[in-house]
Order: structure tokens, then sequence, then C-alpha cells
């Protein structure tokens, strides 16, 4: 392939399980792609291609017929967010969990639309300035979270103006007498969830540590924990679940699991959490296991605060092959006691659901496990569907921006492709940077200056009252108002 300008880099974990598959192939032969066994033999019939036809048209008729565009009113709203869910690894995960004519569960949802991933200073977006479009309904500078384009990123005093500041749909939520919640396998300080409460210059700010490093006064740049902890939104979270203790203890402190905090003001905003919520009579838990979440009582809890790694959650795939589920809840688990926690308030909810470390495998090209999250994640919003009505609750699966992970060949989604031009193997999914490798480089004088390209449009799946507003293409930023306006809340109620 390297006519073709293509950069392949081998996924680790799939080599070892496909060197067999080098051997039954030598080099100098392509692979033969009609060798691999036809998994649904019916599917080489023309009827069976008919019939499926049939049946989907039969569908859309009696949708057309029995249905119309539910717009009840919108008690609960679901955001889940897959971070770096592109629609090729929704793809690819639909061919790792079985067979490409199969969907990932919400893919089933009725409708379906793409959103524009961009930050107002950059085309290529990050996980930052998108959780401000998708949660505030505005686009800020590149690495800033809850404030608008007119604060730059490691702006000491950036969020410090009201005027500048966003508020998310949580606090439309909250002033609405809805409660509010997130649930994330990343720290809970980490860019995504932060979008929820946070107003910052720069996403990195999760302790007072890194604000005092980039020469901010701690004093007066709050860091993200403590705007979780000692600030309006965040306080009156009902249901905080997660990871990332080691941003809420001092260097001095060791965690649950003898690992040290980051923070070097002395604060240990665990107990400053819990002291809050005792000294209002408030019913709090807070665990760190899978085992101390599975004993508490989720009917008569009013807040819940989970923290359980010192930094990320490990990876789904990882907890299954490491036996750390027994430690470790999965998202499903933790989104279905966020749920359990949040329908004790009738007038409703808004939860926050993030599937973080899909993005993160794709960083490290980790393919297999970033799609075992995402299979993860599917099941998660199956039982958040599962636990609530298509009348009452509205569910949006997004992603915050997509990523540079490709399929290329033929045979199974985990094996390897044809043979390239060096007679070698490569895998079916791969981390590339497209045909302007050769022209962009130069072996005597280096890699020449790149220019950025437009960020991928990602996909947009939703179910429940007002979900028909969700189709077609529209701007990130219209996300929060269209979820807004389902629930009758915020600025576009």
């Amino acid at each position: 392939m390297a006519k073709r300008f293509i950069i392949l880099l081998f996924i680790a974990a799939w080599l070892s399980g496909s060197a067999s598959g080098q051997r039954d192939h030598p080099r100098g032969r392509s692979f033969d792609a009609e060798s691999h066994p036809v998994k649904h033999p019916e599917e080489q019939q023309t009827q069976y291609w008919v019939d499926k036809a049939q049946e989907k048209l039969l569908s859309k008729l009696a949708e057309a017929e029995t249905q119309t565009a539910n717009t009840n009113k919108a008690k609960n709203v679901i955001l889940f967010l897959g971070d770096g869910m592109s629609v090729h690894t929704v793809t690819a995960t639909r061919n790792l969990l079985g067979d490409s004519a199969e969907q990932v569960y919400f893919e089933g949802f009725p409708y379906t639309g793409l959103s524009k991933t961009y930050c107002v200073n950059r085309q290529v977006a990050d996980s930052a300035c998108t959780a401000t479009a998708y949660l505030g309904g505005v686009k800020g500078n590149y690495g800033t979270i809850g404030v608008n384009g007119q604060v730059p990123r490691y702006s000491c005093d950036g969020d410090a103006k009201e005027e500048n500041q966003v508020l998310s749909i949580a606090q439309w939520a909250q002033a609405a007498g809805k409660d509010a919640g997130l649930v994330t396998t990343a720290r809970v300080t980490h860019a995504s969830p932060a979008g929820v409460y946070a107003h910052t210059a720069d996403r990195n700010w999760e302790n007072d540590w890194e604000v005092a490093n980039r020469g901010c006064d701690p004093a007066q740049t709050i860091d993200i924990a403590r705007q979780l902890v000692e600030q309006p939104v965040g306080q009156r979270l009902k249901v905080i679940l997660g990871g990332g203790r080691q941003n809420f203890i001092n260097t001095t402190v060791n965690d649950e699991e003898g690992l040290p905090g980051l923070r070097t003001d002395g604060r240990h905003l665990i107990r400053q959490w819990l002291d809050q919520k005792r000294a209002a009579n408030e019913s709090a838990n807070y665990v760190w296991s899978r085992k101390g979440l599975g004993l508490v009582d989720l009917e008569h809890t009013d807040y819940l605060l989970g923290l359980f790694a010192n930094s990320h959650l490990p990876y789904n795939g990882d907890r299954d092959r490491k036996r750390s589920q027994l430690a470790d809840p999965s998202l499903s688990e933790l989104t279905e006691a966020a749920i359990k926690v949040l329908s004790r308030n009738q007038e409703g909810f808004f939860l926050f659901v993030e599937g973080a470390r899909i993005d993160m495998a794709h960083h490290d090209t980790y393919a297999r496990r970033s799609l075992e999250d995402t299979a993860e994640f599917a099941r998660a919003v199956q039982k958040a569907r599962e636990m609530t009505a298509e009348d009452d609750t509205l569910i949006v699966v997004t992603a915050d921006h997509a990523h540079v992970m490709s399929i290329n060949g033929y045979p199974e989604i985990t094996g390897l492709a044809q043979l390239a031009d060096d007679n070698l193997p490569y895998t079916i999914l791969s981390y590339a940077n497209g045909p302007g490798y050769y022209s962009g480089y130069n072996r005597a004088e280096g890699r020449a200056l790149l220019k950025e390209e437009n960020g991928d449009d990602v996909a947009v799946y939703a179910s429940g009252p007002y979900a028909q507003y969700f189709s077609g293409n529209y701007e990130q930023s219209n996300i929060p108002a269209l979820m807004a306006r389902a629930a009758g809340i915020g600025p576009y109620a």
C-alpha cells in the first residue's frame, strides 16, 4: 500500500492473536477474501436482501400510519457522549459484536443526524471546547471549558468575567427544579465532564498545582476539582461518578488504594464534600469501589460521589481480562446507579454519561480496547433506555469529535487484510495520516508544515420526546438548545 501513501500502525494486541494468519499467507501472495467462510449463508441469496428491504418498507409504512412525532415535554434528558466515537468506530464495533448487518444498540434509535465539530480558533476540536458546545450551546477556544471565544487559553483571569462564562444545560435543569448528575470513565475533572459544571481557561487545571505551574495564583484561578465541590452547579450535582481521586487530595495523603494525591494546598475535597452535605442535613454517600457502590441504598440517597480510581477507570476489556470487574464498576453499572438516584426527583433530571476511554484507546492505537469500550457504552445506553420511558425521557447519543482510525481491507474486522507492496499483511483497522505523507515529508529536510483541515462531523442518535429535532446536519452547539427545548428549560424553553 506504499503507493497509496498510507501509513499503517499495526495494532500490537491483535498481531499476537493473528500470528497464525500471517503464517497461513506467505509473502508474495495476496490474501484471498473469498476464502473466508460465510457467516450467514442466506446472505448469498437475492431473496434474502429483497425480504429485508420489504421488512424495512413495511416498518416505515406502519410508523407513518400509526405514529406521530413525540411532542411530549421531556421530564428527563440523558446525554451520552462517546469521546472520540467516530462513525468508523461505531461501524467497527458493529463488526466486532458479530456481524456487519447487525446494529450497535443506539443505531436503532429512530432519528439520526450529524453535528459539526470545531472550536472557534481551530478546525480540529478537542474534548474541552466541544464540551462547552454540546453542554452549553456556545463554541469556545481550543483547550478552554465553559467560557466563550473571548477567553484565550491559559488566561489566569479568563473565567472571572461573568459575561464570558457559559452556563451548561445542567445549570438550566437545576434552575428549573430538576436534578443533575454526571457519569464518566475518566477523571470527573477531565475535559468532558468538567463542561457540566466548570469555567476554566485551561482543561489541565484539574488541581491547584497545575494552576500554579502555569504561573497563575490558585487562590484566584480556582481549579476544576474545587469548582466541582465549592461552586453552585457542582455543589448541587446529585450524582458524580467516575475516577480522579488524585485531584481531590494532597500529595501528603494516600487514597484508599495507597496512591498519593496531586494537590499542594492541603485541601481534602472529598471530606469537604461530605461535610457540606452533612451540614445541610442531606443524605450523602462517598464510595470508591464497586463493592462499596453495591452497598449504597440508592433509593434513599440524596447525593452520591463515587471516585473509583486515582486517575481514569480501566478499559472495559481489561476489566474482563484481568478480573478487575470485581473492584471496578462498568459504565452500564454506573449509569444504572445514577438513574436510580436521580429518578427520585418528581420534576425530572439531566444526566451526562461519558464513555471516555474510547478516545484514549484510539490515541494509543489500542483499537480493540476502543471498540470494547464502545460496546460497553452501547450497553449503558440500552440500560438507560430500558430504565426510562420513551414518552418522557429524551436520550441523545453523540461524540465530541471523531478520530483518525480507518477501516481498510476486506476480511474480519479483527484480522489482517491482503498483502501490501512489501509483501507483508496489514491490519483491517489502522491509524493513518492519509495520502499527504510523501508530499509532506522530505528525507533531507524532515516533515513539511501541514495545514489544518476540518474536523469530521460526528453522528447524533436520538430517542424520546422531540427526538425528531436531531435529524439533519447542524452545529454541535445546537445540541443543548434542542435538548432544552424538549425539556422546557433554560434560555430555549
